[in-house]
């Protein structure tokens, strides 16, 4: 997988974590969202779909990453969870978190979208 064309629809992925922080000790968590981001990222960059499906994906994934530091924020006993456990009561098949201030319904529906494949890609077997 090219690191430019990761970059190309990530835009600083690295730096997500830092642009969703609101305290200094949301960056581990948000680090370690997009270690689990990232596997899955590649798989959509290295799929047939278009490149504004896989936007819509990236964009949703970033959005996905505020809304767990968000929470993290709101219930601070989420903290003792690992990222994984998190992931796994935030996503499932039925799709993700509601959107802190959604303008519309059609980007809920966007974000359980990607959340259902991220979930799908999560609960696979290792190879």
């Amino acid at each position: 997988m090219s690191p430019a064309l990761l970059e190309r629809y990530c835009r600083g992925l690295d730096g997500w974590p830092r642009a969703w922080m609101g305290l200094e000790e949301d960056l581990p968590p948000g680090e370690q969202l997009v270690a689990c981001f990232r596997p899955f990222l590649e798989e959509l960059l290295a799929s047939d779909l278009s490149p504004k499906t896989i936007q819509k994906h990236v964009d949703n994934l970033w959005a996905l990453g505020r809304e767990i530091i968000r929470d993290l924020n709101e219930t601070p006993s989420l903290r003792r969870k690992n990222i994984e456990q998190i992931l796994a009561h935030e996503i499932d098949d039925e799709g993700g978190p509601l959107l802190y201030g959604a303008d519309s319904e059609e980007r809920q529906r966007s974000l359980d979208s990607t959340c259902r494949k991220l979930h799908r890609f999560l609960s696979r077997p290792p190879c």
